[in-house]
C-alpha cells in the first residue's frame, strides 16, 4: 500500500543543477524508464533554462517520508507536463500542489495508468476534462538485427552543409507528428550538430534520403529520434537502414541502452523498429486539457 502522500511533499524549482543534485540517483536507477526526464535535464544544463521556449523550467521532485525520491516531474512550456510512474495518491497530491501554486497545465505526458489517475485528479479540481491525443509506447534495443537486404548507399554523420536541410526534415517531422510547440529547426540543427547527434542516410550519388537523430548519452542510455524520411522517398527502407545504422553507432561508443518512443497509431513504424531489434518496455499516453 502506498504510505498517505501530502501536496507538500512535492518540491519545484527551476534550479536544473540543485533538482539534479536531488532526483540524480533516482533517475539512473531505471534510465530506460526515465529517458526524457535525463535528456531533457541534460540539454538544460547545455543549453540554459530558456533551451525549450520562453519560459524558464518547472522542475518537480516527491520525497518520502525517508528522504528519499519517489518521483519526478519536469514542465518545459508550452510542452506537456512529463512525470514518472505515479500511484494514485501520489497523482492526486500533485494535482493538489500545482492548483494550490496556479501553475498552469496544458497537457500531460506519462505512463497510462500515471496520466490517467492526474488527469481524473486535475479534472476534479479544474473542471478541466482531459482528452486523449497520443498513445506511445517506449522500446529498447536487444539484438540489433539490420534490414537484409539494406537499401544501395550508406550511412553518414550530418555536418554544417546539412544545416538548411537538417532544418526542412526536422520541421517536416514536426509536421507531420502534429507536434505542438515544436523548437526551432535551425537551434535544433545547430544542437545536434554540436555533437553529431543526427546521422543520414544517402544514396550512392551522395544525395540524403533519411534521417535519424540521436540524443546525448546521459547515465548510459541515449534515445533514437527524430526518424525522417520525406514523403516521396518512403517505402524504400531508407528509414530501417539509417536507424540500424545510428543504433549500432550507439552501442559502438558504449551505450549501454538504445532507446526509442513510436507512435502506436502508426503500426508501420512499430514493426519496423521490432523487425530490427526493438522491444516493448511500457507505453506512455498524452493528454491535453481544456480542448
Amino acid at each position: 500500500m502506498t504510505p498517505h502522500v501530502r501536496s507538500h511533499d512535492w518540491h519545484f524549482t527551476a534550479d536544473v543543477d540543485e533538482f539534479t543534485a536531488r532526483a540524480r540517483d533516482f533517475l539512473h536507477s531505471r534510465p530506460d524508464l526515465h529517458t526524457v526526464h535525463l535528456t531533457v535535464t541534460e540539454q538544460l544544463r547545455r543549453r540554459g533554462p530558456r533551451a525549450y521556449g520562453g519560459d524558464p523550467p518547472v522542475l518537480g521532485v516527491l520525497t518520502r517520508g525517508d528522504g528519499g525520491v519517489a518521483a519526478t516531474l519536469i514542465h518545459t512550456p508550452p510542452y506537456a507536463l512529463n512525470v514518472t510512474r505515479l500511484a494514485a495518491g501520489e497523482a492526486e497530491a500533485l494535482a493538489e500542489r500545482l492548483v494550490a501554486l496556479g501553475h498552469p497545465v496544458s497537457g500531460i505526458c506519462a505512463d497510462g495508468a500515471t496520466a490517467e489517475a492526474f488527469v481524473a485528479a486535475w479534472a476534479r479540481r479544474t473542471g478541466l476534462p482531459g482528452k486523449p491525443v497520443e498513445r506511445q509506447r517506449l522500446y529498447r534495443l536487444a539484438e540489433l538485427t539490420p534490414p537484409s537486404p539494406a537499401p544501395e548507399g550508406r550511412a553518414r554523420v550530418a555536418g554544417t552543409s546539412d544545416r538548411d536541410l537538417l532544418i526542412r526534415w526536422y520541421e517536416g517531422f514536426v509536421a507531420d507528428a502534429g507536434l505542438q510547440g515544436g523548437r526551432d529547426g535551425g537551434e535544433w540543427a545547430d544542437f545536434r550538430l554540436s555533437y553529431g547527434g543526427a546521422t543520414l542516410w544517402e544514396t550512392p550519388d551522395g544525395t540524403p534520403v533519411s534521417l535519424a537523430g540521436l540524443t546525448l548519452a546521459v547515465a548510459g542510455q541515449v534515445r533514437v529520434g527524430p526518424v525522417y524520411t520525406p514523403p516521396e522517398l518512403r517505402g524504400r527502407g531508407y528509414a530501417g537502414a539509417v536507424t540500424a545504422e545510428v543504433s549500432r553507432a550507439a552501442l559502438a561508443a558504449g551505450a549501454a541502452e538504445v532507446l526509442l518512443f513510436t507512435d502506436l497509431a502508426n503500426p508501420t513504424s512499430n514493426a519496423l523498429y521490432q523487425r530490427i531489434g526493438y522491444r516493448e518496455v511500457a507505453d506512455w499516453a498524452v493528454y491535453e486539457f481544456g480542448v
